[in-house]
């Protein structure tokens, strides 16, 4: 069954699949091994992954290599992390300003309200306007409560009154849209610290989990992004986002190897619907052009 992640791989497949058809069509060779090299390394494998893969190609000559290839990128992976929390928790949605973060902490909110889950959002830009405005439609569309304020200059006291609201409602999934901040700019950094210390010392009933936006097609810089937020608060997951049409859709393995962030989410189109628990399988069948049988 072609899958809508199969689909939005398509460009970094298309790349992988012509390495490997070179790479079998004229056997063995320095060059070939060197083009494979070069072209796993652009899809953003990262050093390691890509090491590793070559590895597995050079002691498999005679055997399937693809299947070789695929057992091997599937044993460096975790497993699906996603479970339904049974406790209440808050998700706070960080990353910067461009990785899709608003829509993202709305198609969070779809996905857990569809799971049966009473669900909060809560507006915590508290810079940027427009960010509210599209939150204000989203919440609309799905139909879950909206907190925030047009005047607050706190994030950390709109995500209280969130909170709060979700006590109120016995709402057990809060899901908190930040504002998008770059990792220079250190004041808008330690104000997640912040953030983060609201929710663990007000709601002790409430667990957090902070996840950060992706945009898998940033490539390696989406890497250093997530390395500094990491320097200001532990970032537990990562949604990658705009995976429809990218090349570089192997960032999950410099993710996981560089920084240890697994993928919980993948966003694979602009609909509401676009969104996905990521899957490792289909995941790396979608990448090296492997059908489930």
């Amino acid at each position: 069954m072609i899958t809508k992640l199969f689909q939005a791989l398509s460009k970094t497949r298309k790349g992988i699949a012509v390495a490997f058809n070179t790479l079998i069509k004229q056997r063995f060779t320095p060059e070939t091994l060197e083009m494979l090299e070069d072209t796993l390394i652009t899809a953003d494998l990262g050093i390691n992954t890509t090491s590793g893969i070559i590895k597995v190609v050079e002691t498999n000559e005679t055997k399937n290599i693809i299947k070789a290839v695929r057992n091997h990128m599937l044993s460096i992976l975790p497993e699906e992390i996603h479970e339904l929390p049974d406790n209440p928790y808050v998700l706070l949605v960080v990353g910067i300003n461009g990785t899709g973060k608003t829509t993202t902490a709305a198609k969070l909110a779809y996905y857990y309200k569809s799971m049966g889950r009473s669900v909060i959002l809560v507006g915590a830009d508290t810079y940027r306007a427009a960010a509210l405005e599209q939150l204000k439609i989203w919440s609309n569309r799905i139909g879950v409560r909206l907190v925030s304020s047009e005047f607050a200059k706190d994030p950390s006291a709109v995500i209280y009154d969130g909170i709060k609201a979700a006590q109120n409602d016995d709402s057990n999934i809060v899901v908190v849209d930040t504002a998008g901040r770059l990792h220079t700019h250190k004041n808008l950094m330690t104000e997640l610290e912040k953030m983060k210390r609201t929710i663990v010392e007000k709601f002790k009933d409430y667990s957090l989990k902070t996840m950060i936006t992706i945009d898998a097609n940033l490539g390696q810089n989406s890497l250093f992004q997530a390395k500094e937020f990491s320097n200001y608060i532990d970032i537990d997951a990562a949604i990658l986002t705009k995976m429809d049409g990218t090349a570089k859709g192997g960032i999950v393995f410099s993710l996981n190897e560089d920084l240890d962030i697994p993928v919980e989410f993948m966003g694979i189109g602009e609909d509401i619907e676009d969104f996905e628990i990521f899957d490792p399988e289909l995941y790396i069948n979608s990448i090296i052009g492997m059908m489930d049988e």
